[in-house]
C-alpha cells in the first residue's frame, strides 16, 4: 500500500513587536523621549549654531556668514578684556568653590546635630537659593551702596571700617569681593543639602565604629564618608562648577563687568559682543572658550566615579 507523503510546508513567523516593546530598555528609551527631544532641542541645536558662529564672521548686519576657521579664537588671545575675564572666571570659581565646599560641609554636619527648630532653619537656609536671584541681587545693591550701604554704617559704628569708606562696587578689589560674597551666599546652601543628604544616607553604626577605633573627624571623613558619598559629592561638583562659570547675573546685575572691566566674566563680555554689539562670531568663541576644558573635567570625573563604582 502506497502511503503518500506530504511535502513540508513552509511555516512563515509572522514577526510582533509585543516582545520587544515589553522589554525594558524599550520602555526606558519611551519614557526618555521627550526629554531628549527637548535637550535637543532647547540645547544641542543652540550650541550646533554657536559652535558654527564662532568658526565664522557672523554678525547682525544680514551679511552671510563664511567660514574663517580659528580666526575668533585667536583673536580672543591677544585681547586684554578678554584675558581679564578669563582670568576672573576661572578665580572667581576656584575662590567660590573653595568657601562654598568648606561652608558646606560644615553647615551639613550642624544640621545632622539635634537642634531646636531643625526644619525650620533648613528651610531658612534654603532661601538664598530659591529666592528669585534679582530680587536678592537688589537687596544686595542697596547694602552696597557707597550711600546707603548698611555693611559700611554697621563697619564704620564698630570699628570694623575706617574714613574713607570703601565703595563696594565701584573699586575693583571690593567689587571682586562683592561679586564672591553674593556668589557663595547662594551658592553654599546648594553644597549643604547635597552633603547632608550623603551623610543621611550613611548608617550610624558606620560612625560609631570609626569613632570606637580612634578616628577624629578629619580622619572619618577622609576614611570613611569621603568614599561613600564620591558619587554625590562628584556629581554636585560637576553641577556648582558649571552653574558658577556661567553664571551671568550676578556680575551683570551688580557691576556690568565694571568698574572698566575688571571685574568682567565670559558670560558678561560674551553678552557685551553679541548681544550690545552684534559681533556673533568672537561672540561665540568667547561663551564657547571654555567649553573643551570643561569637558575634559566632567569626562575625567565621570571615568574616576566609573572606576570607583567598579
Amino acid at each position: 500500500m502506497d502511503v503518500a507523503v506530504a511535502a513540508p510546508t513552509r511555516v512563515v513567523a509572522r514577526r510582533t513587536w509585543g516582545p520587544y516593546l515589553g522589554r525594558d530598555f524599550v520602555l526606558g528609551y519611551a519614557l526618555l523621549s521627550p526629554a531628549l527631544v527637548y535637550i535637543v532641542a532647547l540645547v544641542g541645536y543652540p550650541f550646533l549654531l554657536a559652535l558654527w558662529f564662532s568658526l565664522s564672521n557672523a554678525n547682525v548686519s544680514g551679511d552671510a556668514a563664511h567660514f574663517v576657521g580659528l580666526k575668533n579664537y585667536l583673536g580672543l588671545l591677544g585681547d586684554s578684556v578678554f584675558r581679564t575675564a578669563l582670568r576672573n572666571s576661572l578665580g572667581f570659581t576656584f575662590v567660590a568653590q573653595l568657601f562654598k565646599v568648606v561652608l558646606g560641609i560644615g553647615l551639613a554636619f550642624l544640621l545632622l546635630r539635634h537642634l531646636p527648630a531643625k526644619r525650620a532653619i533648613r528651610g531658612f537656609l534654603m532661601l538664598p537659593f530659591t529666592l528669585p536671584i534679582s530680587l536678592s541681587l537688589l537687596g544686595w545693591k542697596w547694602m552696597f551702596d557707597p550711600q546707603f550701604s548698611v555693611i559700611n554704617y554697621v563697619g564704620s559704628h564698630i570699628g570694623l571700617l575706617h574714613s574713607p569708606l570703601p565703595d563696594w562696587l565701584g573699586q575693583t578689589q571690593f567689587a571682586i569681593a562683592a561679586i564672591l560674597t553674593v556668589n557663595i551666599w547662594r551658592g553654599f546652601p546648594f553644597s549643604a543639602v547635597i552633603i547632608l543628604a550623603g551623610l543621611t544616607s550613611i548608617p550610624q553604626e558606620i560612625f560609631d565604629a570609626a569613632t570606637v577605633d580612634g578616628a577624629g573627624p578629619l580622619k572619618r571623613w577622609h576614611y570613611v564618608i569621603t568614599p561613600i558619598i564620591a558619587p554625590i559629592l562628584f556629581i554636585g561638583l560637576i553641577f556648582d562648577v558649571v552653574f558658577t562659570l556661567g553664571d551671568l547675573t550676578i556680575v551683570y546685575l551688580l557691576t556690568n563687568g565694571g568698574p572698566i572691566n575688571t571685574t568682567d566674566i565670559l558670560p558678561t563680555l560674551a553678552y557685551r559682543q553679541g548681544i550690545l554689539g552684534g559681533e556673533l562670531g568672537p561672540a561665540s568663541a568667547t561663551a564657547l572658550f571654555l567649553f573643551p576644558l570643561l569637558f575634559a573635567g566632567v569626562f575625567f570625573f565621570l571615568r574616576l566615579l566609573r572606576r570607583r563604582e567598579v
